[in-house]
């Protein structure tokens, strides 16, 4: 059975789990799932889960994050976006580069953000954008994010001038909220009218792969394999016996050392990924005990 990660490119207009039906269709009844959705008016690096490797998302989820953005201002929209419904339109010729400069500056490091109204977040039990399209503009709770990089690259003027801007953040930052943010503290408002996903950890848009070159090449040739695909977190190599323990569930003795923060990835006598396993520290010594287990790779 195949088991992985792809780095695929979505293309804007699809939804990220229009890419996922379209995997599902092309794995056969292999299970897919993503590490991270994206809007459907972005493009960009989308990480999907093949098969059992499906089961290791979650260790993906904390990846920093990186973009290429465009704001607009002097227009907003309900939705934060090019896909809402324009609520302001005044022209605002007489913004400068300068002040937008400086403006990104101010939301550079950890800040404060709403999500936005249209966006995925969980609201009693529904997502935050179901609500808004019946009308019902519920207040989300504000979150801690870290903007690690936010530098504008080009600006254009005009009635409605344009700032292209590269963002690098952590996981939970909405770039449509940083655009708005931007726009009110200019005094003019803005959106985002377009959003480009450039990387997703070690995952760069210049390395992914396209739907077209799936259907080409097969999914074989571009599927990532679990252990290189979790190769952030550091590895221990096991002797088969224990590999045999560690696919029962059981935990293995581990050298005494300080434990890491990190889970760990422990690796078969060929390099496969076992499991994902954790370092507990008890009075009669260290161990790693397994917290995600992958079945044993077809022979």
């Amino acid at each position: 059975m195949n088991s992985g990660f792809l780095n695929l490119v979505k293309p804007p207009g699809l939804t990220s789990h229009d890419l996922v039906s379209a995997m599902r269709a092309l794995c056969g009844r292999a299970k897919v799932g993503h590490a991270g959705t994206l809007d459907p008016a972005a493009a960009g690096v989308l990480v999907l889960a093949v098969g059992p490797a499906t089961r290791l998302s979650q260790y993906l989820q904390d990846f920093t994050k990186a973009y290429r953005a465009v704001f607009t201002f002097g227009i907003t929209t309900d939705s934060a976006d090019a896909e809402g419904t324009v609520t302001l339109r005044e022209p605002a010729s007489t913004l400068t580069p300068e002040a937008v400069t400086a403006t990104l500056a101010e939301l550079t490091g950890e800040i404060t953000m709403v999500p936005p109204a249209y966006s995925a977040v969980h609201v009693q039990g529904k997502r935050a954008y179901e609500l808004a399209r019946k009308g019902d503009r519920t207040d989300l709770p504000p979150r801690t994010v870290h903007v690690s990089r936010l530098q504008m690259l080009q600006f254009t003027d005009g009635d409605f001038p344009c700032a292209t801007v590269d963002v690098e953040c952590s996981k939970g930052t909405y770039v449509r909220s940083l655009a708005v943010m931007a726009g009110e503290r200019l005094g003019c408002g803005a959106y985002l009218s377009v959003l480009v996903r450039t990387e997703v950890g070690p995952h760069r848009l210049e390395a992914a792969t396209t739907m077209a070159e799936l259907a080409r090449d097969g999914l074989a040739a571009h599927l990532i394999s679990p252990a290189k695909a979790l190769d952030h977190l550091p590895a221990v190599s096991l002797e088969q016996t224990e590999v045999e323990a560690v696919r029962n569930g059981r935990q293995i003795p581990a050298q005494p050392h300080d434990i890491p923060d990190e889970m760990t990835r422990l690796l078969d006598p060929k390099g496969h990924l076992v499991a994902v396993a954790e370092w507990v520290n008890h009075a009669t010594g260290t161990v790693l005990q397994p917290r995600t287990v992958l079945p044993a790779p077809a022979s």
